[in-house]
C-alpha cells in the first residue's frame, strides 16, 4: 500500500532575518498553528494535567508513546476503548512516536536485526520485537493523527561506523514504514538521523524526502549531546528538508533552545521538561527558572510569574505553592506543572504573534552565529 504526501502544511510567512517560519499543519482532527510545542503524554496522560487543563492552556496537539502504550495497557484495551483519543478523552490531534528511541534507550538487552530490534522489556524482562511493520501497526491501532517512522537512534558519541549503519537502517526501515497500512487520515513523518556528520545528515534527508513523507523530524538530538552539537545537527539537516512540509525537532528542549531552533527553521517541538522539573518544584519564568520550594519565597505572596495568565498564577502565591510542595500535597506539583506547560505554550504563541506581525527578532546568539558564518564565507 503506497501513500503520497498530501498538502498538509501551509507556509504562511517567513522571517527575512532568520529561517523562522509561520505555518499551519492540517490533520483530520484539527489545524495546528506552528511553531508549536506539543506536551508529552507518554502513558496516555500528560503528567499531573487533565484534558480540561490542557485545553485551557491552549494545547493544540499531544504526544503519545508507542513503546509504553503497547506494553501497558496493550493494544487490546486501547482498541476496545475505540482508539487512543477515546481512551484518554482527548479530542484534538495526537502524534505518536515510533518506539525507536525507547527501544534503544530503555531496553536492557537488544539485538538489531534486519527488520527490527529484538529486546527485553524494561519492566519484566520479557522478550519483545519491534520493527517498521510492528511500529506502524501499533500506531495504526492507536489511531494517532501523526505517526512516526521507526528509526535507529544511536548514542551521540557512537563510532562513525555505527552512525553510518544506523542511517542505512533508518532509510531502509523508513521505506518499509512507508508501505504499511495506516489509520484513516493518519499522516506519517520520516526521521532524519546522522549525528553531527554532514554527509550522513544530507544522505539521510535526501533519501527520506525522495520517499515523500508528510513531514520530517530531525532525530538524534537531545540524546545527551552538548547543546552546540544539537544545534549543529539541526543546521545540517534543515537545508535538505522541503520548505513546504513541517519540520519537527524531537525531544527538545528548554524555552531558550526552542527559540534558537525556531530561528533555524524548526516548526514542531516536544519535551518532558515542563512537567518533569515541576515535580521537583522548578518553575520557568521570563526571568529564568527558580525553585518554588526554596526558603526565599516562604513569605512571597506574589504569583510564580506576574506576567503569566495561567490558572496557578491567577489564583495562588509562591508562598502557598512552596508550602504545598514541602508538605507533599499533590496540588503543588499539579499547579507548577500547569504553569510550566502554559509557559512553554506561551513562548510559542508569542513567537507566532511576532512572526504574523513581522516584529519577530531572532536572539543575539542566532544573529552573531550567522554573522560569523557569513564572515567565514566571504
Amino acid at each position: 500500500m503506497t501513500h503520497s504526501a498530501g498538502n498538509v502544511f501551509t507556509l504562511l510567512g517567513t522571517d527575512p532575518s532568520s529561517k523562522a517560519r509561520l505555518g499551519r499543519v492540517t490533520t483530520t482532527r484539527g489545524i495546528i498553528d506552528t511553531p508549536v510545542f506539543m506536551p508529552v503524554g507518554t502513558q496516555a496522560s500528560v503528567k499531573a494535567l487533565d484534558p480540561r487543563e490542557l485545553t485551557e492552556i491552549g494545547t493544540q496537539i499531544l504526544l503519545g508513546n508507542t513503546y509504553h502504550l503497547n506494553i501497558r495497557p496493550g493494544m487490546e484495551i486501547i482498541q476496545a476503548a475505540g482508539g487512543l483519543h477515546r481512551f484518554m478523552n482527548w479530542p484534538g490531534p495526537i502524534l505518536t512516536d515510533s518506539g525507536g528511541f525507547q527501544v534503544f534507550s530503555l531496553a536492557k538487552i537488544r539485538k538489531v536485526r534486519e527488520h527490527g530490534v529484538e529486546f527485553r522489556s524494561h519492566l519484566d524482562g520479557s522478550k519483545l520485537f519491534i520493527g517498521p511493520k510492528e511500529s506502524m501497526e501499533i500506531q495504526r491501532l492507536l489511531g494517532s493523527d501523526i505517526a512516526m517512522a521507526f528509526d535507529e537512534c544511536p548514542a551521540h558519541d557512537c563510532p562513525p561506523k555505527m552512525a553510518d549503519e544506523a542511517v542505512q537502517r533508518t532509510i531502509r526501515w523508513a521505506r518499509e514504514c512507508r508501505e504499511q497500512p495506516r489509520a484513516p487520515g493518519q499522516l506519517v513523518f520520516g526521521i532524519v538521523q546522522g549525528g553531527v556528520n554532514p554527509e550522513l545528515r544530507e544522505r539521510c534527508a535526501r533519501e527520506l524526502t525522495a520517499m515523500q513523507f508528510d513531514g520530517y523530524a530531525i532525530g538524534g538530538v537531545s540524546v545527551g549531546e552538548p547543546e552546540h552539537e544539537m544545534m549543529t545537527a539541526v543546521e545540517l539537516a534543515e537545508p535538505f528538508l522541503p520548505a513546504n512540509q513541517p519540520r519537527y525537532a524531537m525531544g527538545l528542549g528548554t524555552p531558550a533552545q526552542m527559540v534558537e531552533l525556531v530561528a533555524r527553521g524548526v516548526d514542531m517541538f516536544d519535551c518532558v521538561l515542563p512537567t518533569r522539573v515541576a515535580r521537583n518544584g522548578t518553575a520557568f519564568t521570563r526571568r529564568g527558572t527558580f525553585n518554588v520550594k526554596g526558603g526565599a519565597v516562604k513569605s512571597d505572596f506574589t504569583p510564580i510569574d506576574k506576567d503569566c495568565a495561567c490558572y496557578a498564577c491567577r489564583n495562588f502565591s509562591r508562598a502557598y505553592l512552596r508550602h504545598l510542595l514541602n508538605v507533599n500535597e499533590i496540588l503543588g506539583l499539579r499547579m507548577v506543572s500547569v504553569h510550566n506547560s502554559h509557559f512553554y505554550l506561551d513562548v510559542m504563541r508569542e513567537i507566532r504573534a511576532h512572526l504574523a506581525a513581522a516584529t519577530y527578532i531572532p536572539t543575539q546568539k542566532i544573529l552573531s552565529s550567522r554573522l560569523k558564518r557569513d564572515l567565514l564565507k566571504s
